[in-house]
């Protein structure tokens, strides 16, 4: 378990600044992650990767000369926010445009998507690709949908050794896209990890058992079968891998491919090195040529206790570019010249303050109201985040009450600085969008970031708040959230609970009923629908993989929103 901690809440940011001071040679901090101490040569493509944390040497780790010129940093487990996103690709950027890369995670695909987007209107190209090497995680008919884990370094590293040949944007592009195509991975794990404040593991599996293609946020595995001998491990993940070969490779024999044999966390150099004799004999056996193996912790999963094994499947183009030098923390290789340090710099957790759009006192009261009820939001999950925990690791990854516990503070703090400054209604619940986002990451923090933003957007600034525009403002949070989020009412996810709730919302208001009442009702019928996710499987996120796991247990997402809206009917009902 995740023994050495403070706070839970603020490990990530502890870890980041810790990591900072002591590498400085190869990075700086910046707002959101790191950038290369040292700049790219003017007219280089910059190449961002980026995710949660709780996976070293993945992502800062890997911020050097010939990888990665700048790492975008999430909560634990949780996807980086676009503003930090964004953030780090301004400062890497060298003014040859900048390829955002990460794992196929709908936390990260939001983010990263929405950086890149901003980043294009603001005249910086940028293009984005995600790693889909995890066999495990979807059939061979729908690739797209798998998950990225260790195959992360290899894709990662032939783009940036593309981008150090001074290829242009699409050639690095294309390259990433290329080696994609050709990597896969296989994982298996006998415990799961335990993040930062739990008293238990995300997963566990019975004594002289292992989980069978796990992913690397503590997602259980897709099944389970007896742990074998160190050989039998080396045989399962070699069977598997070559029994899906990709596209342009007909049979192993007489190809080349970098192998990497990945520890989560738990597992011992010499153990792996164990297992990787029987991996290298197997592929010898079956005539693959094994290129610069890689055997130790390179995507990890905090104190996982398990193995996974890459093979990206080298030509004449990927070869090159996988046997480059590189220079990073964590992964170094061939030689590369060292990064000049640049001057010591804190890495900056605050913004800039801005001014306050002018606001009627009508508007400062509801603005006062909407602070009161980010008070409520931010106790009730305080209170509940190691429930939320639990629900959301039967299938998922267990971040969900960290990233929440994270995103309503962030966001009550950020409302009542706005409201002390004399803001809106609208303008507060902007300030708190944002801050939501910024600070929980990941998916949720996406969506309660629109949500929040729509019905700031519907309150405004200057008239008194009515029944009639607060529902307007919910049912617009609703329509925004299932554009963002791509789910739809049956997907197991918190738009099973918002849909009923901002109809039944607007519907008793139409009736003509008070505000607290008409809330009221559809706060009852967001905790019957949260409870009726019980019997649903998901259909989209990180828990599609494991849906049978989750029958019986209610969507966290689900769950922590019916919650939410019944805290703040206890706000309105007093206010």
């Amino acid at each position: 378990m995740t023994r050495l901690f403070n706070a839970p809440a603020a490990f990530a940011d502890e870890a980041l600044e810790g990591f900072v001071a002591a590498h400085r040679r190869w990075v700086r901090p910046v707002s959101g992650g790191v950038v290369r101490s040292a700049p790219a040569p003017r007219g280089q493509v910059a190449v961002v990767i980026g995710g949660g944390s709780g996976h070293y040497p993945a992502f800062s780790g890997l911020v050097g000369p010939g990888l990665a010129h700048g790492a975008a940093v999430g909560n634990v487990f949780a996807s980086p926010s676009a503003r930090q996103i964004r953030t780090v690709a301004e400062h890497a950027h060298a003014g040859g445009g900048v390829l955002l890369m990460f794992g196929n995670y709908a936390g990260d695909v939001l983010h990263f998507g929405q950086a890149a987007g901003q980043l294009n209107a603001a005249g910086i190209e940028t293009h984005c690709v995600s790693v889909t090497d995890d066999i495990s995680s979807a059939d061979r008919a729908d690739q797209d949908k798998r998950r990225g884990i260790a195959g992360d370094l290899p894709v990662f590293k032939a783009a940036a050794a593309a981008a150090e040949q001074g290829r242009d944007l699409a050639g690095v592009v294309a390259v990433a896209r290329h080696a994609n195509t050709r990597t896969r991975s296989f994982g298996i794990a006998f415990s799961g990890c335990t993040l930062p404040g739990a008293d238990h593991p995300l997963f566990t599996v019975d004594e002289g058992r292992m989980a069978v293609g796990l992913g690397i946020h503590g997602e259980p595995g897709i099944g389970e079968r007896e742990v074998p001998s160190a050989d039998g491990a080396a045989e399962l993940l070699v069977s598997a891998l070559l029994d899906e070969l990709p596209e342009g490779v007909t049979r192993p024999h007489g190809e080349r491919a970098a192998v990497i044999l990945n520890g989560l966390g738990t597992v011992k150099y010499e153990e792996l090195f164990v297992v990787y004799r029987r991996v290298a004999q197997l592929l010898a056996e079956a005539g693959v040529e094994v290129v610069d193996p890689e055997v130790g912790e390179l995507v990890t999963s905090f104190d996982m206790a398990g193995v996974s094994l890459t093979l990206c499947w080298l030509d004449e183009e990927l070869e090159p570019l996988w046997t480059a030098g590189a220079d990073t923390p964590a992964y170094r290789k061939g030689e590369v010249t060292a990064p000049v340090p640049g001057p010591a710099q804190e890495i900056r957790t605050d913004e800039p303050g801005e001014t306050v759009p002018p606001a009627t006192e009508v508007s400062r009261t509801a603005a006062a109201t909407a602070v009161a009820a980010l008070r409520a939001v931010k106790d009730t999950v305080d209170t509940h985040a190691e429930e939320l925990g639990r629900i959301d690791a039967v299938a998922g990854d267990g971040d969900h009450g960290i990233g929440m516990r994270r995103g309503s503070g962030a966001a009550h703090t950020a409302a009542v600085r706005a409201a002390e400054a004399g803001a809106g209604a609208g303008t507060a619940l902007g300030a708190a969008a944002d801050a939501w986002a910024d600070r929980a990451g990941g998916t949720s923090g996406a969506l309660w970031g629109v949500l929040l933003h729509a019905v700031g957007a519907a309150l405004g600034d200057t008239e008194a708040p009515t029944a009639g525009t607060v529902a307007h403002g919910v049912s617009e949070a609703s329509a925004a959230v299932r554009r963002l989020g791509g789910a739809e009412v049956g997907d197991k996810t918190m738009v099973d609970v918002l849909v009923p709730f901002a109809d039944v919302l607007a519907g008793a208001v139409a009736d003509g009923a008070a505000l607290p009442d008409a809330w009221h009702r559809a706060a009852t019928a967001a905790e019957d629908a949260a409870k009726a996710t019980a019997g649903l499987v998901p259909r989209v996120g990180r828990a599609r993989p494991h849906a049978e796991r989750s029958l019986g247990t209610p969507d966290a997402g689900a769950h922590s929103l019916a919650l939410i809206v019944r805290a703040v009917h206890g706000v309105l009902a007093t206010h």
